[in-house]
C-alpha cells in the first residue's frame, strides 16, 4: 500500500523548491564523497562565529579516546567577564548523517542560545563513517564531554550544568551520548536537546517511508547512513544503543529531554516513539512535531513561520532549564 505523505508548510515548500536541483534526498554510498565536496563546508570557515564580537572563538586539539587520535573542539566563550559565576555549556554535536560535516555544522543555533542566556557552547568533531564506523563517533563525542566536564572551570562554565544537543546525526548521537554517559557514570548533562534526531537503524516506521523520494533525507538516505556507521550489522539483531538510541531497552535516569521534529521527514516517528518511552519509563520529556516541517527546516528557511516558532520553543525551554 501507497504511504501518502503529509503536506510540506506551504512557506517550506517553498524552500524546498529553491534547494531541490541541488539537494537529493536519497543519497547513496557512492554519494558520499561529492557529499563532502559540495556540502558547503568551506564557507562556514567565512563565518562569524563571535556573533559581532560576543564571543571569543577557539579551536582546541584535545585528547580522544583511549588509544585513538586526538579530537578537535571549537570552543565559543562570551567574551565579556561573567558577573554571575560560572556559566552553563551546550555542548554541541553536528550533524550529517554520520558521514559528512564538522563540528561548525549547525553550532550557529547554540552560538543564539548561549549569546540569549550567558553560556559556553564546545562543539565537537568526531570521525565520520564509513572509514571509522560504530563506536569511533560516539566515543569521539564521549571524550569530548568528558573533557568540558574536567575543564570547565578553565572555560569559565560550570561542569554541573552542561547541556548536550545536536540535529539529525547529531541528535542521535546525542541520545546516544546521554545513554553512554549514564552507563559508565560519566559527566551528568542537566539536559538534552534531540532536534530531528536520527534515532533508529531499523529504518521501518511509517514515516521513513511515506517520506521516501522527499524532503532531503529519505528512507535511501536513512539506509546509506546507517550501513555507513554500522555495515552489515544494520537493522539486525545486535545492535549497540549507543549506536541507534531507539534499540535501548532502559530509558531511565535520563536528563530532561526537548525533543523536536517535522511531521513531513523521515524521523518523524521514531523521534515520537522515543519521547513516548521516556515518559513510560517515567521521565521528562518536551516533544513538538512541527505541522509541515521537512527534515531540517529550520535552517533551510530560517524565516517561516513554523521555524521562528521551533526556535523560540527551544529557547524557551532552555531558559527553564537553565534559570535564566
Amino acid at each position: 500500500m501507497t504511504q501518502v505523505p503529509p503536506p510540506f508548510d506551504p512557506e517550506l515548500a517553498a524552500a524546498l523548491e529553491l534547494v531541490r536541483d541541488v539537494i537529493s534526498p536519497s543519497l547513496t554510498l557512492d554519494d558520499i564523497a561529492a557529499m563532502r565536496e559540495g556540502t558547503g563546508v568551506d564557507f562556514l570557515g567565512a563565518l562569524d562565529l563571535t556573533l559581532d564580537g560576543y564571543f571569543a572563538v577557539e579551536d582546541r586539539t584535545v585528547p580522544g579516546p583511549e588509544g585513538e587520535p586526538d579530537i578537535s573542539l571549537l570552543i565559543c566563550r562570551p567574551a565579556a567577564p561573567t558577573t554571575v559565576g560560572p556559566r552553563p555549556v551546550f555542548y554541541h554535536v553536528h550533524g550529517g548523517g554520520m558521514v559528512i560535516g564538522d563540528n561548525r555544522i549547525g553550532v550557529t543555533a547554540a552560538l543564539d542560545w548561549a549569546r540569549e542566556l550567558d553560556a559556553v557552547v564546545v562543539s565537537v568533531e568526531y570521525r565520520l563513517a564509513p572509514e571509522h564506523p560504530h563506536p569511533a563517533p560516539i566515543e569521539d563525542v564521549y571524550a569530548g564531554l568528558v573533557w568540558t566536564a574536567e575543564h570547565a572551570a578553565e572555560l569559565g562554565a560550570d561542569a554541573d550544568r552542561i547541556v548536550i544537543a545536536g540535529a539529525s546525526a547529531g541528535g542521535g548521537l546525542t541520545a546516544a551520548l546521554g545513554l553512554l554517559t549514564r552507563d559508565r557514570k560519566g559527566p551528568r548533562p542537566i539536559g538534552q536537546v534531540l532536534m530531528c534526531p536520527m534515532l533508529d537503524d531499523r529504518n521501518d516506521t511509517v514515516s521513513s517511508h511515506q517520506m521516501a523520494g522527499l524532503g532531503v533525507w529519505d528512507h535511501t538516505a536513512n539506509e546509506t547512513g546507517w550501513t555507513a556507521l554500522l555495515g552489515e550489522r544494520r537493522g539486525g539483531p545486535d545492535v549497540s544503543p549507543y549506536a541507534s538510541p531507539a534499540r535501548a531497552d532502559d530509558l531511565t535516569d535520563l536528563p530532561p529531554t526537548f525533543i523536536d521534529v517535522g511531521s513531513a521527514e523521515t524521523f518523524r516517528d521514531e523521534a515520537v516513539a522515543y519521547a513516548t518511552r521516556i515518559w513510560q519509563a517515567g521521565g521528562v520529556a518536551e516533544l513538538h512535531v512541527w505541522p509541515g516541517g521537512f527534515h531540517g527546516y529550520d535552517a533551510f528557511a530560517p524565516q517561516a513561520a513554523v521555524s521562528r516558532s521551533t526556535a523560540a520553543a527551544r529557547l524557551d525551554w532552555l531558559r527553564r532549564l537553565v534559570g535564566e
